[in-house]
């Protein structure tokens, strides 16, 4: 008989509100992800999570990149070589190929919840 790994997705809290800065990033360690999360208030929805990780600089700066709109889309520009990529799916917007994960995050009062599976 062959071992299964079981996939469970729970809602985890990862810091409160009163711990993001609007219209800027700030990240969260949860499991071994880093997750960098966005608040921003004039924005619907107005919190958005999405990896850390850079794939083309191969370092954990998301959470400090510059918060853009480009042709209507929320964008975060990675600090390092400028590349766009969408909050609400992680696309790209330069290199068609990377994508990074995002994440469902939510409000509970003042808890920010993170969806992710383990």
């Amino acid at each position: 008989m062959s071992e299964v790994a079981i996939t469970r997705t729970e809602w985890l809290q990862v810091c409160k509100r009163s711990d993001l800065v609007a219209d800027s990033g700030v990240c969260a360690l949860v499991g071994d992800r880093q997750i960098a999360l966005f608040f921003l208030p004039e924005q619907e929805p107005q919190l958005f999570a999405i990896d850390n990780w850079d794939p083309v600089a191969k370092a954990g700066v998301i959470g400090r990149g510059l918060v853009a709109e480009i042709d209507g889309e929320v964008t975060v520009a990675s600090p390092l070589y400028k590349q766009h990529y969408r909050l609400t799916d992680g696309q790209c917007l330069e290199e068609e190929a990377i994508q990074l994960a995002v994440y469902p995050v939510a409000f509970d009062g003042d808890d920010v919840l993170i969806q992710v599976d383990q």
